[in-house]
């Protein structure tokens, strides 16, 4: 099974004044996937916006939403996002006792479930639940803050992951550049979250296609 390459640009390094330009631009440009990074300031140390504004920004595009789940208690808000538009779910393993339970539920509401590991946590946490998820995203910089830079060792637990399982989607987010994307690539990600790397550039809508073209060589 050949394996889509997507690029998922991050709406939280937008220009939030014009978001919907912004969605536009990345839309043109070739973006698979809008990405949302859901922030509570407890998990993360950082703030970034709620159901609400996920459900407008569903309103604004025909690309699936990405979401995210970076906040303590993800059981009480998932049921909020997916009727908030989210097609993917992610929720951190590190975040719940009752990972294999949420990951169901997400499922059981219609979306599609995922799980996320930050960069010191072991694959084996998220081992028993490969089967469940449709997709895996891998932190390779450690979450609450954009415009890091990609922890090298992070490629390798994508690579374990492709061994584990060939057709699973792997999405990796943090310090995505395009001098770096072919090595995420290279390791097996096929999703691959981009954030200022695209939005903080003076043009978004160019940067994103030579993304797309660079995953897709």
């Amino acid at each position: 099974m050949k394996l889509p390459q997507i690029i998922a640009p991050s709406v939280l390094n937008a220009d939030f004044l014009h978001l919907q330009r912004e969605i536009f631009a990345v839309e043109q440009g070739g973006a698979g996937f809008i990405h949302l990074d859901i922030m509570d300031g407890h998990f993360v140390p950082n703030i970034s916006f709620g159901p609400g504004v996920s459900a407008a920004i569903h309103q604004g595009t025909s690309l699936p939403l990405d979401c995210h789940l970076m906040i303590e208690n993800p059981e009480a808000y998932v049921e909020d996002f997916v009727k908030a538009g989210a097609l993917y779910v992610t929720v951190q393993a590190e975040s719940t006792n009752h990972l294999d339970r949420i990951l169901n539920h997400i499922r059981e509401l219609g979306a599609k479930p995922a799980v996320s590991i930050n960069p010191a946590t072991p694959i084996e946490s998220i081992k028993w639940v490969l089967d469940i998820v449709d997709m895996v995203l891998i932190m390779s910089v450690n979450p609450g803050f954009g415009g890091q830079s990609l922890i090298p060792y992070t490629c390798e637990k994508v690579r374990e992951i492709r061994k584990l399982k060939p057709d699973l989607f792997i999405e990796i987010d943090g310090g995505i550049k395009l001098s770096n994307i072919a090595e995420a690539k290279a390791a097996g990600a096929n999703v691959f979250v981009v954030g200022s790397a695209i939005f903080k550039t003076p043009d978004p809508q160019k940067t994103c296609k030579e993304f797309v073209d660079k995953v897709n060589r």
